[in-house]
C-alpha cells in the first residue's frame, strides 16, 4: 500500500490545515508518512499544494503521480491533472470554484454546503475535506475525531461537536457517491508513530541538548525552529529574543554563551551573511555557538520558499582569519535531533562554532519514527563553574594548553575575573601586538584543535551494494531520494549511496 495525496489551492485557503491533519491521522493509525509543501512567498493567493505519501512500510520521498487529488481551487486542477495516477480520483467543490466536470475520474464534493448543514458554518469545509478523505481510503473517524477534540477543546464542546458532525457528514457523503474508489488502507490497531519535520526536530534536538537562548530575526525557512522554541520557552524556561536584525541576533547569543548558558540562533543565507563578523567574534573569543543556517536560493533575497543546497562555500569559508569550526547536514529529521545535540556537545568542547547545515525542503517536510533514543544525547557540562574553580589561584581563560581547549569559567560563578576580547589577546585574555603570541594563539584555536575535532567526525554512510558499480553521492537533504533510489534499483544493477552528514572538517583516516 503506498498512495499519495495532494491538496491544491490558494495561499489562505487552509492547504496546510487538511494535509497537517491527515498527516497526523495517518501517523497516529501506524502508518507511514513523508510530507512536503510547495507554498509561494506571499500571504494569500498564489498556487500552493501540500503532499502526503502515506505507506505500510518505511517511505522517504516523495512521488509523481498523485492518487487523490484535493482541488481546492480551479487553478489546481488545470495544474495538476496530468499528475493523476490511472485510477486516482480528483475531488472539488463544483458550487465554490463555479465549474463541473463530467470525467471518471472527477468527484464533487459540496464541502461548504455539507458543513453549512451539518457544522452550520462554511468555515468547516475543509474538516468536511478531511472527512470525506479519510472516507474514500476507507479508514474510519476514530482518530480524526480525538484529534478535532484536542484542538478545540479551548473553544469549547459545541464548537468540537459541529466540526466532529461535519467530519461525519463528508465521510459519509464520500463512501456514498464514490463508487469508483479501490483504495485500501489497513484498518487502526499499528503502533503510533512520531511525526515531525527538521525544524521541530532541530529545535527539539536543542531543547534535549539545553539550549536556553536562542535569538534570531524571523527568515524563511529557518523561523520553523525559532517558532518551535518558542513553544517550549515557558515549560523549559527558555529565552527566546526576536531580535532587530541578524547582527544583533549572533551577538546576544554570544553574550548568552559567555555568561554560562548554551545558546543558538539561525537565519537562512542572506540573514547570516549579516553574522559573518559575529562568527568571528565567536572564534576569536573562543564562545561556543550553534548556528542553524537553513539554505533557500539566491542570491540576495532569491526564493524565500523553495529550497536549495547553495550555502556549503559560504559557511565553510565565512568569517575572516582561520579558525577551526564544524558543519554538520542533516539529511533527515532523525539525523538534525541527534546531530543538533552533537552540535552543542562539540561547541562547547572545543569552544568553537558549529553550524548546522539545512534547507527548506528538510525544515518542512514531515517523517514518521517509531521514536528517539534520548539515551544516545551527550549532555556534559565543559564549563568551570564555582565547585571546580577551587584551589585556582590563578585564572587564564586563554591559557595555553597541550590540546588547545582553555579552561572556560562561567562570569560570575567564581572569584576570578573572566577576560576576553575581540582583538588579538594573551593567556589571560588582554588585548596583544607581538608576532610571538600571535603564532601561538593561532597555533592554539586551529592547528591543536583541528585534529582532535577530526576523531569526532563520523564518516559518510555507504548503504547498499558493498561492490558498487554505481555509487549516488550527496550530503544533507538528499538523503531520503537517494536511498529509495538505491531500493527501487537495486534488483537490477549494484548501486549504493554515499550520504555526507559531517562535512567538515572530513573524519580522521586513522579511525
Amino acid at each position: 500500500m503506498d498512495y499519495t495525496i495532494r491538496i491544491g489551492g490558494e495561499a489562505g485557503q487552509g492547504l496546510q490545515t487538511i494535509g497537517g491533519v491527515l498527516a497526523k491521522v495517518f501517523a497516529r493509525s501506524g502508518l507511514h508518512v513523508f510530507t512536503h509543501q510547495d507554498y509561494m512567498s506571499r500571504i494569500r493567493g498564489g498556487h500552493n499544494f501540500y503532499q502526503i505519501r502515506l505507506s505500510d512500510r518505511e517511505v522517504m520521498s516523495s512521488r509523481e503521480k498523485v492518487d487523490i487529488l484535493i482541488a481546492l481551487d480551479l487553478n489546481t486542477i488545470s495544474i495538476h491533472r496530468g499528475a493523476l495516477s490511472e485510477e486516482g480520483i480528483i475531488i472539488y467543490d463544483a458550487a465554490f470554484i463555479k465549474k463541473g466536470f463530467d470525467s471518471p475520474e472527477f468527484l464533487n464534493i459540496p464541502f461548504e454546503a455539507i458543513a453549512v448543514e451539518a457544522g452550520g458554518n462554511r468555515i468547516m469545509a475543509n474538516t468536511v475535506a478531511t472527512g470525506a478523505v479519510l472516507g474514500i481510503l476507507g479508514m474510519d473517524l476514530d482518530i480524526f475525531e480525538d484529534i478535532i477534540r484536542e484542538r478545540f477543546s479551548k473553544k469549547g464542546e459545541e464548537i468540537a461537536g459541529k466540526n466532529i458532525a461535519s467530519a461525519r457528514a463528508g465521510f459519509d457523503h464520500a463512501v456514498k457517491v464514490c463508487t469508483r474508489c479501490d483504495f485500501a488502507v489497513p484498518g487502526p490497531g499499528g503502533t503510533p508513530l512520531m511525526l515531525i519535520n527538521g525544524s521541530e526536530a532541530t529545535g527539539l534536538g536543542a531543547l534535549m541538548s539545553g539550549c536556553r537562548f536562542y535569538a534570531a530575526y524571523p527568515m524563511t525557512p529557518s523561523t520553523g525552529i525559532m517558532i518551535f522554541l518558542a513553544s517550549k520557552a515557558k515549560e523549559y524556561g527558555i529565552v527566546i529574543e526576536q531580535a532587530e536584525d541578524e547582527i544583533s541576533a549572533i551577538n546576544m547569543a554570544l553574550g548568552a554563551s559567555f555568561a554560562g548558558t548554551r545558546a543558538m540562533t539561525g537565519s537562512s543565507g542572506g540573514g547570516f551573511a549579516l553574522m559573518v563578523e559575529g562568527l568571528s567574534l565567536a572564534a576569536m573569543t573562543e564562545t561556543p555557538i550553534v548556528i542553524a543556517e537553513v539554505q533557500r536560493p539566491g542570491p540576495a533575497t532569491g526564493l524565500p520558499t523553495r529550497t536549495e543546497q547553495a550555502d556549503l562555500l559560504f559557511v565553510l569559508h565565512a568569517g575572516h582569519g582561520e579558525f577551526a569550526r564544524v558543519v554538520l547536514a542533516p539529511g533527515t529529521p532523525e539525523q538534525a535531533f541527534y546531530l543538533t545535540n552533537k552540535a552543542f556537545d562539540l561547541a562547547e568542547k572545543y569552544q568553537i562554532p558549529v553550524f548546522i547545515l539545512s534547507d527548506q525542503y528538510l525544515a518542512d517536510t514531515e517523517w514518521t519514527f517509531s521514536g528517539l533514543d534520548t539515551g544516545r544525547l551527550r549532555n556534559n557540562d565543559y564549563r568551570l563553574r564555582s565547585e571546580a574553580l577551587e584551589g585556582i589561584s590563578v585564572y587564564k581563560r586563554h591559557g595555553l594548553t597541550e590540546n588547545g581547549i582553555s579552561p572556560m569559567a562561567v562570569p560570575g560563578e567564581s572569584g576570578h575575573l573572566v577576560v576576553t576580547d575581540s582583538d588579538e589577546h594573551d593567556e589571560e585574555g588582554h588585548m596583544i601586538e607581538d608576532a610571538e603570541t600571535r603564532i601561538r594563539m593561532t597555533q592554539k584555536r586551529l592547528l591543536k584543535k583541528l585534529p582532535l575535532i577530526r576523531q569526532e567526525i563520523d564518516p559518510p554512510l555507504l548503504y547498499g551494494s558493498d561492490r558498487p558499480d554505481i555509487v549516488i553521492a550527496g550530503w544533507g537533504s538528499t538523503y531520503g531520494v537517494m536511498k529509495e533510489a538505491v531500493d527501487v534499483f537495486s534488483g537490477d544493477y549494484a548501486i549504493a549511496m554515499l550520504h555526507f552528514s559531517e562535512l567538515y572538517p572530513f573524519p580522521s583516516t586513522e579511525k
